[in-house]
């Protein structure tokens, strides 16, 4: 039986059941504040995702390097909408929509809508490379994070056991792309190197470990200022962090990263990161409408899908012009304040009235590089090093979902502060990097004979 057909069943209050439907595909920032502004309407709302929690993708990096549990930055959707009884929420992949018949297609069956929110948010794009993804991980959700803090970690154990060349390769940590992901990645795996692990190994010096970031552009952070961009490369310089500008990358294999900036050179690694590029996700291909060259869609003023004023997409799968003149950024301000918009503009169309058109309102832009380091953007204000780091501790503790994530990271980074200690180091999934060859260690016991040359047994 179909989802949507099933939908129609979801109570037997008929008051309930004529109520208008919205569909909200994906939990994230935007999705979840269009989720609790509708919430408060006279509608029933389906809420679709493909994983049962809402992840707080800026911290994301913490957890990446060991700063954090998984844990600590995600809460299951269910929780947030308990206490929302138009709300239901489903586990489930969107793979395409049909505007036509108004039904978004499921890996499970189809969902009818009313009106729909498309806030799927954005992908890793190595802009036609894609093969280079064994080698060079994304950041996007958790599993991309507990991936490369395995990643990570084990190059530390690999190195242990290994010398010379061998040793200097797996100690060699490459971020390409240099705005606020890879500024901050590159920062925090410096400071794992230098201050975390520096006395919890024998044979190797963490110390010696080199972090390269690498950026195509002259400069990094090109979102922000010039001098907050000079500001942030002189405190990852101080951090010992190597930054490569004006350095596109051509190739990512086994061996390492490959550059094309006139030199034709190559920096040996086991563990490049990739933070250079997003898409939209795939189900935006599906619409039949047109796209930007990320894949997005370019949305009306309203932030609906032309020629369907029931349909919005909101956030990094939206390409929204009418303001500047080119895409808004892909940041969670930009997706909330849309997510808030588009609940405002259904509950005019509701009440027969004009929805509007969105206005972001920038409210300043931030980005960590270590600890009491960081840069901040509010526009009027332009902060650097421990003031901006403590700015941005506090706007991302203000916006964890739950009193106990707030509470346990408040804490948790406390603690880094004054001890550089940090409790999320476990390896899972395996201790093997691609390409890295096996160690020559002895076997634990010797191996058993064949069974027709093994002796008889002793009774």
């Amino acid at each position: 039986m179909a989802v949507h057909e099933d939908d129609k069943r979801l109570t037997g209050k008929r008051n309930v059941r004529e109520q208008p439907h919205v569909v909200i595909v994906g939990a994230g920032f935007g999705g979840l504040e269009a989720g609790k502004a509708l919430s408060k309407l006279p509608v029933r709302i389906t809420i679709v995702d493909r994983t049962n929690h809402h992840l707080f993708q800026p911290l994301l990096y913490q957890v990446a390097c060991a700063g954090l549990a998984a844990t600590e930055i995600a809460t299951p959707i269910r929780k947030i909408f308990r206490k929302k009884p138009n709300v239901r929420v489903l586990l489930d992949q969107a793979i395409g929509v049909d505007l036509a018949r108004r039904e978004v297609i499921l890996e499970d069956g189809r969902l009818g809508y009313d009106f729909l929110v498309l806030a799927t948010g954005a992908e890793t794009s190595y802009f036609g490379h894609d093969d280079w993804a064994r080698y060079a991980i994304g950041l996007k959700n958790i599993d991309d994070a507990i991936e490369l803090r395995r990643r990570i970690l084990v190059a530390f154990e690999e190195a242990e056991r290994h010398n010379g060349e061998e040793r200097k390769k797996l100690l060699t940590f490459v971020v390409v792309g240099g705005g606020p992901t890879g500024v901050e990645l590159a920062g925090a795996i410096a400071e794992l190197a230098r201050h975390v692990l520096a006395k919890d190994f024998r044979a190797i010096n963490p110390h010696a470990a080199r972090v390269v970031l690498v950026e195509a552009a002259p400069r990094l952070l090109l979102g922000f200022p010039q001098e907050l961009a000079t500001k942030a490369q002189k405190q990852l310089e101080q951090l010992g962090v190597e930054v490569r500008l004006n350095a596109p990358v051509t190739n990512v294999t086994a061996e390492g990263v490959f550059l094309g900036n006139g030199e034709g050179w190559m920096i040996p690694t086991y563990t490049a990161i990739w933070a250079a590029g997003v898409r939209a996700t795939p189900i935006t291909r599906t619409l039949g409408v047109p796209l930007d060259r990320a894949g997005r869609v370019i949305v009306e003023p309203d932030l609906s899908i032309p020629g369907h004023p029931e349909a919005f997409v909101i956030g990094d799968a939206a390409s929204f012009i009418h303001q500047t003149g080119k895409p808004l950024p892909g940041t969670s301000p930009v997706a909330m304040q849309e997510g808030r918009f588009v609940a405002k503009a259904i509950a005019a169309t509701l009440r027969n009235e004009p929805r509007g058109t969105f206005h972001y309102k920038d409210k300043g832009s931030l980005a960590t590089i270590g600890r009491a380091r960081a840069v901040a953007d509010l526009g009027w204000l332009k902060l650097s090093g421990f003031v901006a780091w403590l700015t941005w501790l506090i706007v991302h503790i203000f916006f964890l979902v739950g009193f106990k994530n707030r509470l346990t990271v408040m804490l948790e980074w406390a603690w880094s502060y004054f001890t550089y200690g940090r409790g999320a180091r476990i390896i899972t999934g395996g201790r093997r990097l691609a390409g890295v060859p096996e160690a020559r260690r002895p076997p634990r016991r010797p191996p058993l004979p064949p069974e027709e040359e093994r002796p008889p047994p002793l009774h």
